[in-house]
């Protein structure tokens, strides 16, 4: 495991991409403090902000310290794993194909943005935009699993397209906005406009029917076996979901029936 300690920073947000398994695999400890990061508008190398020990042949990355201002951790990594113990910045596990990024704090806006597979785990509460595409991109997250065991802010799960969310806690305004596939598990509140023009995917909200779009309709109570297979793989994650009994009844409701109106939203019969 090779172990990043994060020195005194000034601040200045620093982006540090080549915190990967992939880039570091195969490098000595002179080499990965070698690998260029952006402070500013300031090329530097990574050992001038971090202290480096440790080896990288196992594919395992710790990094210790307050990196909130630290973006882009485990972006576009294929496999390995990362760990941050602090907070992490913006972009944290974007792009990501594979692999864990596990971060024991908060994390910051575009966690897991248009991510392709694997697995982020947050201990505490992110941003805005997870799992959401970027500006002027049409797919958000293709794939893998987000955890979130916090709250999440706006447009979590923007313009989906696969995989799997969970948000513990609450999250804000736009849940779900242009989804396209994919599932969305929250288990607190959930804020305005949510669903607004999804075309498909699976919205699941445990404690709370936020007040729905004009354009979703209801369609009937049910008990969905597809829920329980979402819900034993997030156990099988460490993330188990209170009251996921099998027998409970659910309300489903469709939309958005100003786009193609096969998106759904799935709250139990007795939820307030």
């Amino acid at each position: 495991m090779i172990v990043l300690r994060l020195k005194n920073h000034s601040g200045i947000p620093l982006e540090a991409d080549c915190v990967t398994p992939d880039l570091f695999q195969g490098k000595s400890l002179s080499e990965v403090g070698a690998l260029e990061v952006l402070d500013g508008n300031r090329k530097a190398p990574l050992g001038e902000f971090f202290e480096i020990s440790g080896e990288a042949s196992d594919g395992r990355i710790q990094i210790q310290g307050d990196c909130s201002r630290v973006k882009w951790i485990g972006s576009g990594m294929t496999f390995g794993e990362v760990h941050v113990d602090g907070n992490a910045g913006m972009h944290s596990g974007s792009a990501m194909k594979g692999g864990k990024l596990e971060i024991h704090g908060n994390s910051s806006d575009w966690l897991g943005a248009e991510m392709r597979g694997g697995v982020i785990h947050v201990r505490g509460n992110t941003g805005h935009l997870c799992g959401a595409a970027y500006r002027g991109g049409s797919k958000g997250m293709r794939g893998g699993t987000i955890l979130i065991e916090g709250n999440a802010g706006n447009e979590t799960a923007a313009m989906m397209r696969r995989g799997l969310v969970g948000i513990r806690g609450n999250v804000g305004d736009f849940a779900g906005m242009g989804m396209i596939a994919g599932t969305l598990v929250v288990g607190g509140e959930v804020g305005i406009r949510t669903g607004a023009e999804m075309k498909r995917g699976t919205l699941v909200f445990l404690n709370h029917l936020p007040k729905l779009l004009p354009t979703f309709r209801y369609s009937c109570d049910y008990r969905p076996g597809f829920l329980q297979l979402y819900f034993s793989r997030l156990k099988s994650l460490g993330f188990p979901i209170p009251g996921s009994d099998s027998q409970i009844v659910w309300k489903r409701y469709c939309g958005d029936l100003l786009t193609l109106g096969l998106g759904e939203i799935l709250v139990p019969a007795k939820a307030n």
